[in-house]
């Protein structure tokens, strides 16, 4: 074929998109099917001369490739998200692209590969899998190769060629498609990293925005809901844990083993995570009561942190709107205050009610210590076995007999050890006040620099905050 002169028209680039195609004369006018291709100059001159022909149909080269492309695959013919004209421009331009390469001519829209790191670019963004996308380039190598042997069959002089320049040829057109393949796969990779990272970075943005009481604002909310995609309503809780070296990073993956959904994100050396719990079984017709104990889910949730996680960690009450999140993260901050720093202990804020308006008012603790065991702190050698019996008999409903069983003692001599705690006190025993203030006093013990009694709960001895006593005792 006689190539183009300089400044000659290129039929292909008059013809608008999606125009009906045609057979296109090359650029002498001759038909296509007399046309001397690369009868000289070995597979390097009959490569060119099957660039040249196939770029001055390039135009029918795309239709035939995107109706191919698009009888193949039910994503593209639905032309959702993919458009028929976008496939169509795409499809073009690394036609284009990758004849111009395969030829060994000079480029005419910049480098060779950038159409198909354009092509992996958008079809990232626009959410198409990349397995469609390679599936639709091989179909369109298909198509390429085809009309390259349509034009070696008919071309003249083939007798006299070698059987190997051909096949040197389909070597070359199938690396170039794979190299174009690569470079489109590579591009798509990293398109999706780049969308991740965006949405990473927005779904971070609007959680802190729910943590930091800024969801009041329903579009915060909505928008907050749909990032994270979860309902804006649903049954959820907010759980604070600590950052624990030898623990998990977070406890998403643990909790999804569960069939626990949450999200999480480090908050001054902890980490801040909402929860979302399955939906009660209400086939009996009606919630459970209040106090009735954590439901299933809930228990779940506390053995996975337990038992999986080793961090130390505090749980809010359950609420129903994603805007409550806020609230939420600062009753399960309080949870964890009482909790012992490195426990691996896990609880739920209404658990720890009287652990929380302890600790969040230490100059009250104290008073309730000093008028309800003062005396009996400063016994000396009877301390310890009083203050052990007292939190025993109380745990246990006040029973003596069941005190006497788990202290390994007489029954006569928790009775005594109770009375010695009544007369140092000047409380009487039958009194529901004097038990009521005799425990208060003893989960008050760790917030005023006091040990607890043998056998006790663990609690927590990290103050709040500089300011926060009062904020931190009404929970507000």
């Amino acid at each position: 074929m006689t190539p183009r002169p300089p400044g000659a028209p290129d039929p292909s680039r008059d013809r608008p998109s999606g125009a009906p195609s045609r057979p296109s004369p090359d650029v002498t006018g001759a038909p296509r099917a007399h046309t001397p291709l690369g009868s000289t100059g070995g597979s390097g001159a009959l490569r060119r001369s099957l660039a040249t022909a196939l770029l001055a149909d390039v135009d029918r080269l795309t239709d035939r490739a995107v109706a191919d492309i698009r009888a193949h695959s039910g994503t593209y013919a639905a032309g959702d998200p993919v458009s028929r004209e976008d496939l169509w421009a795409i499809c073009r331009d690394n036609m284009l692209r990758a004849l111009e390469d395969f030829g060994g001519l000079a480029p005419t829209g910049g480098d060779f590969e950038g159409a198909a790191r354009e092509t992996g670019r958008r079809r990232a963004e626009q959410g198409v899998p990349l397995d469609t996308v390679l599936r639709a380039y091989r179909r369109g190598g298909r198509v390429l190769w085809q009309m390259m042997a349509e034009h070696l069959r008919t071309r003249a002089g083939r007798a006299a060629d070698s059987r190997d320049l051909e096949l040197d040829v389909a070597g070359a057109v199938w690396e170039t498609i794979d190299r174009y393949s690569v470079a489109m796969a590579d591009a798509y990779r990293l398109g999706q990293l780049e969308l991740q990272n965006r949405q990473d970075t927005r779904r971070a943005a609007l959680f802190e925005a729910l943590l930091d009481g800024r969801a009041d604002d329903p579009a915060v909310a909505a928008a907050a809901a749909a990032a994270l995609g979860v309902p804006a309503q649903d049954r959820y809780v907010v759980v604070v844990a600590t950052q624990d070296p030898a623990a998990p990073p977070h406890p998403a993956p643990v909790l999804e083993a569960q069939g626990l959904w949450s999200f999480w994100r480090p908050r001054s050396g902890r980490y801040a995570g909402i929860v979302r719990l399955p939906r009660r079984d209400t086939s009996a017709g009606r919630l459970p009561p209040p106090g009735a104990g954590p439901d299933p889910a809930l228990r779940r949730l506390l053995d996975a942190l337990r038992e999986r996680t080793g961090a130390t960690a505090g749980v809010s009450p359950e609420f129903e709107r994603l805007s409550q999140a806020g609230r939420a993260l600062r009753l399960a901050e309080q949870t964890l205050r009482t909790l012992q720093a490195g426990s691996g202990e896990a609880a739920v804020f209404d658990t720890r009610l009287t652990e929380v308006l302890l600790s969040g008012r230490p100059d009250i603790a104290e008073r309730i210590v000093t008028v309800n065991l003062g005396p009996v702190l400063v016994t000396g050698g009877e301390r310890t076995a009083l203050l052990t019996t007292l939190r025993v008999w109380l745990d246990h409903g006040c029973s003596a007999s069941r005190a006497a069983e788990l202290l390994y003692c007489h029954r006569n001599t928790v009775l005594n050890r109770i009375g010695r705690v009544a007369e140092l006190t000047g409380r009487s025993s039958e009194s529901g006040e004097a038990r009521l203030g005799w425990a208060l006093a003893l989960r008050a013990l760790p917030y005023v620099g006091e040990p607890e009694a043998p056998g006790a709960t663990s609690t927590l001895v990290e103050p709040s905050a500089p300011g926060d006593a009062e904020r931190d005792a009404y929970g507000t």
